[in-house]
């Protein structure tokens, strides 16, 4: 119905996608003009800290186009609107994804495939089979991850009522730190996005290997490998609380 709705008026649409894609460019932007000050950034050339942020952002953007309506579900509980979804036959979760699924996001996602196209173009790198297919495993196991963060956040606020931007800062914020290299932050940091939150598997780990980059943590190089892994334990653990939610959602009676 909100594809529907949104494909009546097209030329709003191509409007708000390329408003959508200008926007996210501005960050990239940011970063360029650092560049014109400095050669390197934590040790990272352009065409690697691009890798990165397109890694980032095409992840995220995925992410965002099937996932982000959930920061709404705070406003629903409040006014009691969760009711209505959960005596239509179709799961809960799905009708919150499907939410005013807004296509605007395409712009965000283009916009990031187009920064990584670039990036693998001007880099030079020993393109083995596995590296080459990290790179698509990355972009689908970093989406399952921040999909997961979305879900979470989502519970989170059958509980806390009103924490949307507790989630906005662990999605939008977790995918712009992600845009960087990880020599530029603490090592407490590291560790903290690699074993309580893991966005470090989004794209920070694999993208060391294909890279050819050493690891800050000094990790087994198998972890390098373990984004599918541990996106699918992010789902199932992000399914468990969503359904924990769920049952203890309480109606307004409104």
């Amino acid at each position: 119905m909100w594809v529907r709705s949104t494909m009546t008026y097209r030329t709003s649409f191509v409007l708000m996608v390329l408003g959508n894609f200008v926007t996210t460019v501005l960050d990239f932007l940011a970063i360029l003009i650092m560049f014109t000050h400095i050669d390197t950034l934590g040790g990272f050339t352009l065409p690697e800290v691009a890798f990165l942020y397109g890694t980032s952002s095409a992840a995220f953007g995925i992410a965002d186009l099937l996932l982000g309506s959930f920061d709404r579900i705070g406003t629903r509980v409040r006014d009691g609107t969760v009711d209505t979804l959960l005596v239509r036959p179709v799961p809960v979760l799905a009708q919150v994804a499907a939410d005013r699924f807004a296509l605007r996001r395409m712009g965000r996602l283009l916009q990031a495939l187009l920064m990584l196209g670039w990036a693998v173009t001007a880099l030079d790198i020993d393109w083995t089979p596995g590296r080459l297919l990290l790179v698509p495993v990355m972009l689908v196991s970093g989406a399952a991850i921040f999909g997961s963060v979305f879900v979470l956040g989502g519970a989170f606020q059958f509980w806390a009522r009103d924490a949307a931007e507790v989630q906005n800062s662990f999605t939008y914020g977790g995918t712009t730190m992600l845009q960087y290299p990880p020599t530029v932050f603490a090592s407490e940091l590291l560790r903290g996005v690699t074993f309580v939150v893991p966005l470090a598997f989004v794209n920070w780990l694999p993208a060391l290997h294909v890279l050819g980059r050493d690891d800050p943590l000094r990790l087994p190089g198998w972890v390098d490998f373990a984004s599918p892994a541990v996106a699918a334990l992010c789902c199932a653990v992000a399914g468990l609380v969503w359904r924990a939610g769920l049952r203890g959602y309480q109606s307004t009676g409104s």
